[in-house]
């Protein structure tokens, strides 16, 4: 497991791209049958990533549980989001099977033992992409589709900033202690997300991009509104953001990401906008 501490603003103002990227960005999340975990000290939150090819993948596969989280299993404290971003497959908690296909979700609960990830094609497999946060309480396991999700269209073709929120893991949509997920689809044309910009002091995020074209990048932007720096991503890579960071994208292209939330509170409207003009 790969173990991220926190970041303050004011050293991150003399941090190399090199050290940006190493403190803040995560490649290589999906490896064959393997499980690729991060764990930030940012409210604790992990990323986990799974490709299952040839096998039945658990959870906690090459993870010393005890050393890592101080528990019998991943998600005694702890829930966890899943999105697929591949192929079709089937997760398996506590002997409950359900099938994802592309872009959809489960929410699994906190006290669930085993987790295991499995492709329907090994030729076309299925591709895992989740974060966790720890967990007061039990609530409901959960599939949600892509069909099943809150929609919600903004922006403008003009501003190249038209898309479509979709509300998975949502206050709106279903009860979690902490954890908030979502995918935003940027239409053809369009290639800024969350601008004008904002921070919250109470919550973290993490982005997820992918759909990136070939050839294709996004320039993800953080920092303080007044000492920004940028990131530049590539397809199915993720970034943690600190809630002192603003946290947003300019793609070469259209593109899709997937951002997850936790910390002190879910209200989606608590949050300290920026003006662009007032960004440095």
């Amino acid at each position: 497991m790969d173990i991220r501490y926190s970041a303050n603003q004011r050293d991150f103002k003399r941090y190399t791209t090199e050290e940006v990227r190493q403190e803040f960005l995560m490649e290589n999340l999906f490896r064959a049958d393997m499980v690729t975990a991060v764990y930030s000290h940012v409210d604790r939150m992990v990323t986990f990533g799974c490709m299952p090819v040839k096998e039945e993948v658990p959870l906690d596969k090459g993870i010393d549980v005890w050393h890592n989280f101080g528990t019998k299993f991943i998600l005694e404290r702890r829930e966890i989001g899943i999105f697929n971003v591949g192929g079709a497959g089937t997760i398996t908690a506590d002997g409950v099977a359900y099938e994802l296909g592309y872009k959809d979700c489960l929410y699994i609960t906190m006290g669930t033992k085993q987790v295991t990830f499995k492709s329907q094609d090994g030729d076309r497999p299925a591709k895992f992409y989740m974060v966790s946060a720890p967990a007061h309480k039990a609530c409901q396991t959960k599939l949600l589709t892509i069909k099943d999700a809150n929609k919600v269209p903004c922006g403008d073709a003009k501003t190249s900033n038209k898309r479509t929120i979709n509300q998975f893991i949502h206050p709106d949509v279903l009860e979690t202690c902490q954890l908030s997920m979502g995918m935003t689809s940027l239409e053809p044309g369009s290639v800024w997300n969350t601008m004008p910009a904002h921070t919250h002091e109470r919550r973290m995020e993490i982005y997820f991009y992918f759909e990136i074209p070939e050839n294709e990048v996004v320039f993800h932007m953080m920092g303080e509104p007044q000492e920004t720096r940028h990131v530049v991503m590539q397809n199915e890579q993720a970034i943690i953001s600190p809630s002192w960071s603003i946290h947003a994208g300019c793609g070469t292209a259209n593109y899709t990401f997937i951002w997850a939330m936790g910390g002190e509170n879910k209200a989606f409207d608590d949050m300290d906008h920026i003006k662009n003009t007032e960004l440095r």
